[in-house]
């Protein structure tokens, strides 16, 4: 059966559908699902893969229409397996829909997963005055820096291209790591649960194409994990020294280490979505209290 065969078939069924309430509830999932799948890959370069896959299946129906064999049987094997050349496309946008789906309303779960107790926020939140005290050192001298603080997502995959620490974080700790021509200074160190974790880390670069000509690997690599993750990364900039936050694919610079300290408080600690609005108001927030 052809592929105007299949439609035609299917529009023939129309007039004895009894459209009911499972149908409505089916129609706005689907929609649902087609509306976010738009928006995630929007302006993005998976959107040009879906133009490319539009153009091809326009070609197919071209030639299927004037019957070219060969290239009917050739594009026919293509669309019968494009389930699976679409999770192999988009496998780092499905991720990342499913890592969303798996924080959303799981607030309870995340607390235990991560101990997010009394204790656990006396931890973090020693550890956050030390690595404000660092960062502040390490912009003074100039000296580079990449700190990814862990919060809901866990960074398993990234851990791994770095070296275990698990230790105590102590600004002279965080000195030593950095310290230029030491073994993992070129890495990103990622912070769980306010323990150093691992260090030396490779962090993705981001994929937008309006980062400013004058940041480097390092704030790109910072935009990147911020995009996919929930962690907020903290960069000082070897030739200038400022201090940047990245958090949610956003980026703001010159930040003061008391500045550098509240937003880590007011992120990692105090889990204050509700209180800023939401966790995509977060930012914002931060951000607006720097600039006053």
């Amino acid at each position: 059966m052809t592929v105007f065969e299949n439609i035609a078939d299917f529009f023939s069924k129309i007039p004895s559908l009894n459209f009911g309430i499972t149908d409505f509830l089916d129609i706005c999932l689907v929609t649902f699902v087609l509306y976010n799948g738009i928006k995630l890959i929007r302006e993005t370069r998976a959107f040009q893969l879906v133009k490319g896959l539009l153009l091809l299946a326009a070609a197919y129906l071209i030639i299927s229409l004037l019957e070219m064999q060969a290239s009917s049987y050739i594009l026919g094997i293509v669309f019968q397996n494009i389930i699976i050349i679409l999770i192999i496309i988009f496998q780092q946008e499905i991720r990342q829909v499913i890592e969303k789906v798996g924080k959303s309303k799981f607030t309870s779960i995340s607390l235990l997963l991560k101990g997010n107790d009394a204790e656990t926020a006396a931890i973090v939140s020693d550890a956050i005055i030390e690595i404000a005290k660092a960062v502040q050192r390490m912009s003074n001298s100039k000296t580079g820096s990449l700190i990814v603080m862990e919060k809901g997502t866990l960074l398993g995959d990234i851990t791994k291209t770095g070296k275990p620490v698990d230790a105590q974080i102590t600004h002279e700790l965080i000195g030593n790591i950095f310290f230029p021509k030491s073994p993992l200074h070129d890495g990103a160190a990622v912070v769980r649960n306010g323990r150093l974790h691992s260090a030396g880390c490779v962090l993705p670069l981001t994929k937008s194409e309006d980062v400013a000509s004058e940041l480097g690997t390092r704030h790109r690599a910072a935009l990147g994990m911020s995009e996919q993750s929930d962690a907020m990364i903290i960069v000082t900039s070897e030739e200038t020294g400022i201090i940047s936050v990245a958090l949610k694919g956003n980026l703001t610079r010159e930040v003061t280490e008391s500045q550098l300290r509240e937003m880590m408080m007011n992120y990692l600690i105090d889990n204050s979505s509700d209180k800023l609005g939401g966790d995509g108001n977060i930012f914002t927030k931060l951000v607006k209290g720097i600039k006053k």
